[in-house]
């Protein structure tokens, strides 16, 4: 276990720039039998099914389990009992034996866990998104080239076959002419996380300073403490984050082949209706971005097509994916699949992969075998590039103002169009775009090079660009 004083040493040398990685070896080396020691921070549901994927990788051994919920702990230490296991991260990422770490925390750790550990010399391996907010993004990369790190972001679909054939069929082939558009979906209905009058107790056996980490120490009104995490912004990134982040990473790699880095601008109109709950980030959002050459619509949309009912709203296309509107027809994508359609709407071409499950994993640890970031898939400057589309649109949210139809007629040319859509998902629960709880923002403009608004309302939507962090747990600055 780290001593008080060590402990104190690992925060206080990473904010003064002095890191016990910067003479240090890296911890993995080439041994006999190729086998990588991986610890798990995170033993939640996203960090069982990864557990569930490395453990099927050959010479991979589940070396270490961690996790600030004992319960958790306990269950990740009955799947794997050879395993260690710790309650605090910085003991595992301490460990020697241990060569690489799975990240599958809150949001709000992703980015200081996965700087600790790449300074402690381990590869990493991050779930998606990246980053809470796009500073700390941004120190992440720098992190990975300072350490000479192997770090790879969880967007899994990067690792499918299928997203080669569809980018040969849709730009080499040509298979459907050129691309005019992008429509983002991603319409599934969730429920209220309630809304109590006293603050939520936090169970006994939870580490509770651990789990909030970097996220401010204020009181909690929901019903549940986990997963619901996501639709507070102190500790999530709502749906933008949680599905957005792996849609438009598809767009990024499918339609733009990562040629745009950002939007150069942006603009939303939505926000949270109909429940009356302790969530802050929008049940219904629609975004407009402007990419300079194709532009990109997003829908997002969590309530039921009417009152009490289980159905989505109607919508075109795939409920979790995209359409890419070309001349010549378009082209349905979801994960692990796709459809292309001429213009009469008759198929003529289909795509199925695998959704990267296991392959992501693979790619991973052949990277870390090779010492090869090039071969990765989702290397962490693309999966941060990924991530600022979604803090943008999220920005772009919180810096928002009540509706006003005039920022609709004088926004982005598809935002009429959006607004109108978005009128009719809310128009079965007796609401409408000038209903309390609506915003939208102005076309808010992107500096490519810094990631960061410029212009109209540029402070404002700033304030999101870098979030205020408790001293212990401040992401250190790299860059």
């Amino acid at each position: 276990m780290l001593n008080s004083t060590r402990r104190q040493f690992i925060q206080t040398g990473m904010a003064g720039g002095i890191t016990l990685a910067t003479a240090a070896q890296p911890v993995w080396s080439a041994n006999a039998n190729n086998e990588v020691n991986v610890g798990f921070i995170g033993c939640g549901g996203r960090g069982n099914i990864l557990m569930s994927a490395f453990s099927k990788v050959s010479g991979v051994t589940i070396g270490g389990v961690c996790d600030p919920d004992a319960e958790r702990l306990e269950q990740a230490k009955e799947r794997f009992p050879k395993a260690q296991a710790w309650t605090d991260l910085r003991d595992l990422i301490e460990d020697k034996s241990i060569d690489a770490v799975v990240i599958a925390t809150c949001n709000h750790w992703h980015c200081l866990a996965a700087i600790w550990a790449m300074e402690a010399g381990k590869d990493v391996y991050v779930e998606k998104p990246l980053s809470h907010s796009q500073w700390e993004g941004e120190q992440t990369v720098a992190a990975a080239e300072k350490y000479k790190r192997i770090c790879q972001l969880g967007t899994q679909q990067r690792s499918d076959p299928m997203q080669a054939e569809i980018k040969t069929f849709l730009h080499k082939e040509k298979g459907l002419g050129d691309i005019v558009s992008v429509q983002v979906n991603r319409v599934g209905v969730r429920s209220s996380i309630g809304k109590r009058s006293t603050p939520l107790l936090i169970p006994n056996d939870m580490d509770y300073d651990l789990w909030l980490g970097p996220a401010i120490d204020e009181p909690i009104f929901r019903d549940k403490l986990q997963y619901d995490w996501h639709w507070d912004w102190n500790t999530g990134s709502g749906e933008m984050g949680n599905w957005g982040i792996h849609i438009l990473d598809d767009v990024r790699n499918v339609v733009f082949r990562d040629a745009v880095k950002v939007p150069t601008r942006i603009q939303s109109i939505g926000g949270r209706v109909v429940w009356d709950d302790a969530g802050n980030t929008p049940n219904v959002q629609m975004v407009a971005m402007d990419t300079g050459s194709v532009p990109v619509q997003l829908q997002l949309a969590n309530i039921a097509a009417e009152p009490g009912g289980k159905k989505s709203p109607k919508h075109r296309g795939p409920g979790s994916g995209y359409i890419v509107q070309c001349s010549g027809g378009h082209y349905e994508g979801r994960r692990g699949s796709g459809v292309a359609f001429d213009r009469n709407g008759k198929e003529i071409r289909s795509f199925k992969g695998d959704s990267g499950n296991g392959s992501h994993q693979q790619n991973f640890i052949d990277a870390v075998r090779k010492r090869d970031q090039n071969i990765l898939n989702a290397d962490i400057v693309v999966g941060n590039d990924s991530t600022a589309w979604c803090n943008l649109a999220n920005s772009a949210f919180r810096a928002s103002r009540e509706y006003d139809p005039n920022l609709v007629t004088h926004g982005l040319p598809s935002m009429n169009e959006q607004a109108e859509r978005l009128g009719k998902i809310l128009s079965p629960h007796g609401l409408g775009l000038q209903s309390k709880g609506i915003q939208a923002s102005t076309v808010l403009e992107v500096n490519p090079e810094t990631g960061k608004f410029v212009g109209v309302d540029a402070e404002q939507a700033n304030q999101y660009y870098k979030r205020s962090y408790r001293p212990a747990y401040a992401v250190p600055q790299l860059t």
